[in-house]
């Protein structure tokens, strides 16, 4: 039987990049998948096309993450659609970067709001349907940088440093109802965002991790897969760093 048959996963942000990575990996598992990006587009469709073909039910809400009322009827829609929720991977982010002293009040919040709030938008949408069931897995996407910070990243690093208070405050809210929160925090990760960066800045970059590689979204899908299911049972409260030895 595989780990997660029976279970349905909501993944924010699926439409690319370790979303994507996390959404196939659940899959491959057993799970039904729903997930949300901004809007239905050749991504989104291809995405829903591959998990579908992997005999699972896979379904695309379109959906702005940083929108309570949008977070909350995508739960809802899904809810309906799927019957029930146990895994909800709260993925979708975005960079703005830019050094404090240019940063700008609409580079700090839409940052902050992407990237932060659309945690707590998801977790306190999806958290009743779990509480009734008495079960649920929540994962939340951090970063390395929300522990040791990054020079012109202060939005980027505040907005992930977030995400692990609100994660270790949520597990220990909910662990009497067997709904388990935890973080990961990737390093570098080579992804479309990354691969955006100039060749010598990324052999840079990994010449500083002891692994000597960036991660791929397969990386950070794998520790995904393992916080979803029952491998990591009395696993709450913590944040796994997935980084190649980056922040050791």
């Amino acid at each position: 039987m595989k780990l997660l048959q029976g279970k349905v996963a909501i993944v924010t942000g699926a439409a690319r990049g370790i979303g994507k990575a996390v959404a196939i990996e659940l899959a491959t598992q057993g799970a039904d998948i729903a997930f949300t990006d901004l809007k239905r587009d050749d991504n989104a469709e291809e995405v829903e096309t591959t998990l579908n073909a992997l005999g699972i039910r896979a379904k695309m809400f379109p959906s702005n993450a940083a929108n309570f009322g949008d977070a909350s009827a995508a739960v809802a829609d899904v809810l309906q659609h799927f019957g029930r929720i146990d895994i909800l991977v709260n993925n979708a982010g975005i960079t703005r970067d830019s050094l404090l002293m240019r940063m700008s009040e609409d580079q700090w919040d839409a940052v902050i709001n992407v990237n932060l709030k659309s945690v707590f938008n998801f977790t306190r949408a999806a958290t009743p349907v779990m509480i009734s069931q008495r079960a649920g897995s929540i994962i939340n996407m951090s970063s390395v940088v929300g522990v040791s910070g990054n020079a012109g990243q202060a939005n980027y690093a505040a907005s992930k440093a977030g995400i692990i208070g609100f994660t270790k405050s949520v597990a220990k809210e909910l662990g009497s109802r067997n709904i388990r929160a935890n973080a990961i925090a990737p390093g570098f990760i080579i992804t479309e965002m990354t691969k955006q960066l100039p060749e010598n800045v990324r052999a840079e970059w990994a010449s500083k991790i002891p692994l000597r590689r960036g991660g791929t979204p397969e990386d950070i899908a794998r520790v995904c897969l393992f916080l979803a299911s029952d491998l990591s049972a009395y696993v709450t409260g913590q944040t796994i760093h997935v980084c190649g030895g980056m922040n050791t």
